[in-house]
């Protein structure tokens, strides 16, 4: 489950933020270039700012849970199959 579908989907999750965020990008640039009033067109951009390093950093921590908890399961098998040959040597 994990390999499968909760890693490649948080890898797909990262990869549709940095398209969404280039496009965020370009809209912040052309409002403060295009806006009467810079100060506002600074605060929006900021609100966007810190919602898209929120955004990131969740979907970065999910990976990387998913990414240790798939890494622990192996070594939990290994560790199994160690005991096993182990066994099968005696």
């Amino acid at each position: 489950m994990l390999l499968e579908e909760e890693i490649p989907g948080g890898r797909r999750a990262l990869f549709d933020s940095y398209t969404n965020l280039e496009r965020v990008a370009d809209y912040c640039e052309n409002n403060y270039i295009q806006s009467a009033d810079k100060q506002r067109a600074l605060e929006e951009t900021k609100a966007y700012t810190t919602q898209s390093l929120a955004s990131v950093a969740y979907l970065i921590n999910t990976l990387a849970n998913n990414v240790l908890q798939m890494l622990d399961i192996q070594a939990s098998q290994l560790r199994r199959m160690e005991s096993s040959i182990n066994h099968i040597s005696q």
